[in-house]
């Protein structure tokens, strides 16, 4: 990206996006899992007692997701392309 702090490495289906960050701060990572059926998923995890951090929302850029963090503090974003939706 044009500010030198962000990139998106992508190869077939995977794509990883990496953010750099102050190397003296501990800074917990993010990943992005694309998927199809994001409520079903959403509430399956909020079941099983996941950390819910953010709920399903549609963002500018074309997709909907919802954020799950671990004891960490790592996020795992679950996102859906909003041109699959039915």
């Amino acid at each position: 990206m044009p500010d030198g702090k962000y990139a998106i490495v992508e190869r077939d289906d995977i794509a990883i996006h990496l953010f750099q960050e102050d190397p003296l701060k501990f800074s917990p990572v993010a990943i992005h899992i694309f998927t199809e059926g994001l409520e079903d998923l959403h509430t399956e995890l909020q079941d099983r007692g996941a950390s819910v951090s953010q709920g399903i929302l549609r963002k500018p850029w074309g997709n909907r997701d919802f954020r799950v963090n671990d004891i960490s503090g790592n996020e795992i974003k679950f996102t859906e392309p909003i041109s699959v939706m039915k």
